[in-house]
C-alpha cells in the first residue's frame, strides 16, 4: 500500500507522522511510503534520511493526499481538507468532541477517520494517547515553572524554593498519565504537590507509589475551589476519551488564585477543563484572566517535537502496518481496539462519545465500514 506522511501545517507543529526508522519497517515489507520534502527538518529528519530508509520524496501535500492510507499527526487544517479524498483512511491525532466544524468537514469528505486517542488496548487503555500524555504531563510542570517567572507574568516562585523558603504549591486535576507525570516531574522539583481524582481506587496507587511526598485528594467541588485558592501553579490533566473534558475549574475559581498564579490546562485539545481557557499556540502560549496566568498551548507535545515523533511512532506503527497490510479489513471485530479508533466512515459519526458531544446520530463503525464497501 502507498502511504502518505504530509508536513505538518498547524503553527509551530514540528513533529512528523512517522520516523526514518519507521519508513524502514514499512518499506521492507513492501510498502510504498511517500514523504513530504522537509517534513522532518524541523526535528532532524532530513530528506536524506528518508530516501535512505527507503521512502518516495514529493514535493507537495497533494502527492501525499493521494495516497490511500494518510498518517500524520494533528488534525486536518482548513488547507489540508479539500486534499482528503472519499474513503480515504486518515490516520492521526482528531479530538473531534470540540470542533464540530472539523468533523462536518470530515463527514462531507467521506474519509474513513481513524482518531490515535480512541485506539484501544486488550486492557481498555489508551497505547496511541499515552505517549503523548506522558511527554504533556512532565511538560505542564516545565511550562508552569516557566510561566510563574516574574518575567513571563507569574508571581516570581521558584518550585522547590530554596532554604528558608517554601517551595510552591502545585495543585494536578486529574490521575492519569498527564497528572501522574505532572506529579512526578513537580516532587522531582521539591514542590509541594497535591493531586486530585475521583477515583479512590486510583488515589491509592498513586499513595502506594509516592507515599507521604505526595497529598492526594477526592475531586469534590469544595476541594477543587480550596486547593485552587492556595496553588501557585495549578494543572488540568482531566480526560474523558472523545468527550469534551469537563469544566471542573470555574471563573470563581479563577478569581480566587493568587495574582500571578499559572493554569497549564492540558485537556485544551479536548476543549479545556477550566472556563476561561482558550487555545493558544507556542508562539503566544499564554494569557492573562483575573490575574492568573493561563497556558493553553493545544500541540504542548511539539515543544519536543523530536522525542515525542519518537515516542510516537513506537506507539503507532505496528497499527500502521495493520492498515498498511489489510487496509480497512483491518478495522473488524477481530481487532476492536483499533476498530473503537474509527471516529469517522462514509459520511457517518462511528464514534459514541463524539456523536454525543456533537448531537449527531451514532453508526456502529461495522455498519459504516459495510455501507462504504456497498459503495454509499
Amino acid at each position: 500500500m502507498r502511504i502518505g506522511v504530509p508536513k505538518e501545517v498547524k503553527p509551530q507543529e514540528f513533529r512528523v507522522g512517522i520516523t526514518p526508522a519507521g519508513v524502514h519497517v514499512l518499506s521492507a515489507a513492501g510498502h510504498s511510503v511517500w514523504v513530504e520534502r522537509g517534513a522532518g527538518l524541523g526535528i532532524d529528519f532530513t530528506n536524506e534520511m528518508y530516501a535512505q530508509a527507503g521512502a518516495t520524496l514529493v514535493d507537495t501535500a497533494a502527492e501525499v493526499y493521494d495516497c490511500p492510507l494518510v498518517v500524520k499527526v494533528k488534525e486536518p487544517q482548513a488547507e489540508e481538507i479539500p486534499l482528503l479524498k472519499k474513503g480515504q483512511m486518515l490516520f492521526t491525532y482528531l479530538h473531534l468532541a470540540p470542533a464540530p466544524d472539523l468533523t462536518a468537514a470530515l463527514l462531507k469528505a467521506g474519509i474513513v477517520g481513524i482518531a490515535y486517542e480512541t485506539v484501544t488496548d486488550d486492557n481498555g487503555g489508551l497505547p496511541l494517547l499515552i505517549p503523548m500524555s506522558e511527554i504533556a504531563g512532565r511538560l505542564a510542570i516545565q511550562a508552569g515553572a516557566s510561566a510563574l517567572e516574574v518575567t513571563h507574568g507569574g508571581r516570581g516562585v521558584l518550585l522547590g524554593g530554596v532554604p528558608g523558603v517554601s517551595p510552591a504549591e502545585v495543585v494536578v486535576i486529574g490521575g492519569g498519565v498527564v497528572g501522574t507525570q505532572a506529579a512526578r516531574m513537580a516532587m522531582g522539583l521539591g514542590a509541594d504537590v497535591t493531586i486530585l481524582d475521583v477515583s479512590l481506587n486510583r488515589l491509592r496507587v498513586l499513595d502506594d507509589l509516592y507515599g507521604p511526598r505526595l497529598k492526594t485528594r477526592y475531586a469534590h467541588p469544595y476541594a477543587i475551589r480550596e486547593l485552587a485558592e492556595r496553588a501557585d501553579l495549578l494543572i488540568g490533566a482531566v480526560l474523558l476519551p472523545g468527550k469534551k473534558a469537563p469544566k471542573l475549574i470555574n471563573v470563581e475559581h479563577i478569581r480566587t488564585m493568587k495574582a500571578g498564579a499559572v493554569l497549564v490546562d492540558v485537556a485544551i485539545d479536548q476543549g479545556g477543563c477550566a472556563e476561561t481557557s482558550h487555545p493558544t499556540t507556542h508562539a503566544e502560549p499564554t494569557f492573562l484572566v483575573d490575574g492568573v496566568v493561563h497556558y493553553c498551548v493545544a500541540n504542548m507535545p511539539s515543544a519536543c517535537a523530536r522525542t515525542s515523533t519518537l515516542a510516537l511512532t513506537n506507539a503507532t506503527l505496528p497499527y500502521i502496518s495493520q492498515l498498511a497490510e489489510a487496509g480497512t479489513d483491518a478495522l473488524s471485530p477481530k481487532n476492536p481496539g483499533l476498530l473503537n479508533g474509527l471516529n469517522v466512515c462514509s459520511g457517518n459519526v462511528t464514534h459514541p462519545s463524539v456523536a454525543n458531544s456533537l448531537g449527531y446520530p451514532y453508526l456502529p463503525p461495522t455498519e459504516a465500514i459495510a455501507l462504504m464497501k456497498k459503495g454509499f
